[in-house]
């Protein structure tokens, strides 16, 4: 049976380059593509692919909480996080949130057709320049890492944490959420609470530490 594999990145051309290069492969399959991060997870619950190949960094709601959302709900599905961030805490919270592959956006096409096929034989998968030897380390910490106060965050502020620290209105989210503005406002108040935070700057800086917003390279 062929290897069943769905794309997950807002960027139409990454994802065509990406598809390209999978089905270059007589054993892989893409089944669907997705650029809205938050229909990534009700269309791969639906589809249930074999590999997710998930973009670390997608507005609205970033790969590492996708990630952690489907590890519980459809743990069959490996998950490979594409990133530009080589640094070792985007690894850790990738691992910890449950991805098997890490792979840097600049490395070579056979480095992405390795990583899944490495994660599909139940292995781990970290992309050169991250080193191979490294991984134990990684998942080490990973696994030992303390209880960020984000894990007590609600699905749905985690989702309107998210698209605040993008800089959308209360408005705008609720648009988005399919929610009312001041049901919004009762979640970034609940949120705000448990994170200890008290200005939209604070909630920006928190963004940034935590990998909800990318930081400048």
């Amino acid at each position: 049976m062929p290897v069943r594999i769905m794309l997950a990145d807002d960027h139409p051309v990454m994802r065509l380059g990406i598809r390209n290069l999978l089905e270059g492969e007589p054993e892989f399959t893409v089944v669907g593509e997705v650029s809205d991060a938050l229909e990534v997870i009700p269309q791969v619950e639906a589809l249930t692919p074999d590999v997710l190949v998930l973009d670390l960094v997608m507005p609205g709601l970033n790969g590492l909480e996708i990630a952690r959302r489907l590890t519980r709900s459809v743990p069959h599905t490996r998950i490979v996080m594409l990133s530009m961030h080589a640094n070792e805490a985007y690894v850790i919270e990738a691992l910890r949130n449950g991805a098997s592959g890490y792979v840097l956006k600049g490395s070579e096409g056979r480095e992405l057709v390795r990583s899944i096929r490495e994660v599909l034989d139940g292995r781990r998968y970290l992309s050169p320049p991250l080193s191979e030897d490294a991984i134990a380390m990684y998942a080490e910490k990973a696994a030992g890492a303390p209880l960020d106060p984000y894990e007590t965050l609600s699905t749905r502020e985690r989702e309107v944490l998210h698209l605040a620290a993008e800089g959308h209105t209360s408005p705008e989210i609720a648009v988005r959420l399919s929610i009312s503005a001041r049901t919004v406002e009762a979640h970034r108040g609940n949120l705000m609470r448990k994170l200890g935070l008290r200005t939209q700057t604070d909630l920006v800086r928190y963004a940034l530490r935590r990998g909800i917003l990318p930081l400048e390279e």
